[in-house]
């Protein structure tokens, strides 16, 4: 379960803006979790929640925000939305396609004291 070293790199993150922007505190964060960046949103919720516990984010919310997978067909030149890496274009059933977008998992908010 690769989502605890995930939520380990998060906490980081959080310790160190908290030193540079001056926060003790954190009440939420905004996780964006694209579709195809392997990343399974509920055992990330469960690896906030554990790694979390007594730091400056202990007892904070988690939100995550999905995005979807987004690919360029390059047989028929269109950009299309995908559920899964190696499936079909949804247009052609090519399977010449490359992923733009999706494949991502950032912070994308933080609600702080």
């Amino acid at each position: 379960m690769h989502e605890i070293s995930l939520c380990e790199g998060v906490l980081q993150v959080l310790q160190e803006n908290a030193v540079s922007q001056g926060y003790s505190k954190v009440k939420t964060v905004w996780l964006e979790i694209g579709a195809l960046s392997g990343v399974e949103p509920e055992a990330m919720r469960f690896g906030f929640d554990v790694v979390m516990k007594n730091s400056l984010a202990d007892g904070a919310r988690l939100e995550i925000i999905h995005l979807p997978g987004e690919a360029w067909c390059m047989q028929c030149s269109k950009s299309v939305q995908v559920s899964a890496r190696f499936e079909a274009c949804p247009e052609c059933s090519s399977y010449q396609l490359q992923v733009t977008g999706g494949d991502e998992m950032r912070i994308k908010q933080l609600e702080v004291d």
